[in-house]
């Protein structure tokens, strides 16, 4: 049955049914991931004669954030180099990393006897972002798609109670052209704001996701997929706060908030807030922003709301369509009501539910790198560059 005609009480079993990640196939991308990743920790710069070292690979993405639908083979790799010590090494020096990324996985590829094989995308971009390819391993039937990504390890040591210290935000903001640009330097904090949640609520975030593919099948130009995850967490801690809670009442919430996006303001404090005086002042400028806005948690530049960028006008259409649909129906014929939920955040609530409250997780340590002083990249213009937003997510 489709997700469309399904009733509001089976929700939940069509998630489990259609949506949760199948094991075996789980399986399988996590060893392709684990394969990669020790490459890249292991060998990738080894013997290259330059001191080169990775201090950790973080996977990000769906499967990182335990949000991954079924079918999904896309695997998010951002990947700390201990040469890119500044925003700017990471805009000039990345593409010297990709090429070197890629002609290592080639002789690897080569030298392991086809143990896997690589196939590379072709970019067209002069400074690009991401390595992207497609692995397979001979012990496995499946293709998994990769996208590596270097990145400045600007954030240290980061564990379950990791705060940021403010100046990595104020060199941020200084040296940020384009909002979300370095959203890969924070990463760790992206999967810990959505990995932390509780089981049905990665759910509700998986059938809200499910949902917004349909809609990118007919349509161009959308909000990326990362605003959706992050107004979904808006609505349950706003709406709901529960770890059991209605998923029809959920997604109705969600579809509500999307159809109202002109006065979306959606933002947490939990990373960084209004006390420093110069991150305060750029949040303020952030916040008064066209409509809608939604800060990443994780990164105050990137807006990924972006106001009149991208077609919410189409999105909400589509949203309003759907709150008349069989499975926003009760089993008496009425309609599944949404939760009682701001469109703007508010203060108390930008602090996040419930607070700071991170699961146990693996990360590589490491020495933390010292943020420079110098300025002297910022009388350059940038190199032409893919568009960023959110990559990783």
């Amino acid at each position: 049955m489709s997700l469309w005609n399904t009733r509001a009480r089976d929700l939940d079993g069509y998630i489990e049914m259609h949506l949760l990640p199948d094991t075996t196939f789980r399986t399988e991308v996590r060893s392709a991931v684990d394969t990669i990743s020790s490459f890249l920790k292991n060998r990738c710069f080894r013997d290259t004669g330059k001191s080169v070292r990775v201090t950790k690979v973080v996977k990000g993405g769906s499967s990182g954030k335990g949000t991954a639908l079924r079918g999904c083979s896309d695997a998010d790799l951002v990947v700390f180099l201990s040469d890119l010590q500044s925003y700017q090494d990471q805009i000039y020096r990345r593409k010297e990393f990709i090429e070197e990324i890629k002609k290592r996985l080639e002789e690897c590829e080569r030298d392991q006897d086809r143990m896997f094989e690589v196939k590379f995308e072709v970019n067209k971009w002069t400074n690009p972002r991401v390595l992207s390819f497609r692995m397979k391993s001979k012990k496995s039937s499946h293709w998994v798609d990769f996208d590596v990504l270097p990145a400045f390890d600007v954030l240290g040591h980061v564990t379950k109670d990791f705060t940021p210290n403010p100046q990595v935000y104020i060199k941020l903001i200084g040296e940020s052209w384009n909002g979300g640009e370095f959203s890969t330097c924070f990463t760790e904090l992206q999967k810990l704001f959505l990995k932390q949640r509780c089981t049905k609520l990665k759910s509700l975030i998986r059938l809200v996701k499910h949902w917004y593919k349909m809609c990118k099948d007919k349509m161009d130009q959308l909000p990326p997929q990362y605003a959706l995850e992050l107004l979904t967490v808006y609505a349950w801690e706003h709406g709901s706060k529960e770890t059991v809670f209605n998923t029809a009442q959920g997604f109705k919430t969600v579809l509500h908030l999307i159809q109202n996006y002109q006065k979306l303001m959606v933002y947490w404090t939990i990373n960084y807030d209004f006390q420093n005086v110069i991150i305060g002042e750029y949040l303020k400028s952030q916040l008064k922003k066209p409509r809608p806005v939604i800060l990443d948690p994780a990164d105050p530049t990137g807006d990924v709301g972006g106001g009149s960028r991208w077609h919410w006008d189409m999105l909400a259409q589509e949203a309003y369509r759907w709150s008349f649909a069989p499975c926003l129906q009760n089993w008496d014929g009425s309609r599944v009501q949404p939760w009682n939920v701001p469109v703007e955040q508010t203060l108390e609530g930008s602090k996040g539910f419930p607070p700071h409250s991170y699961s146990e997780e693996a990360f590589f340590i490491h020495n933390p790198v010292v943020l420079p002083t110098c300025d002297c990249y910022l009388q350059r213009n940038p190199p032409a560059q893919e568009e960023s937003n959110c990559t990783v997510l």
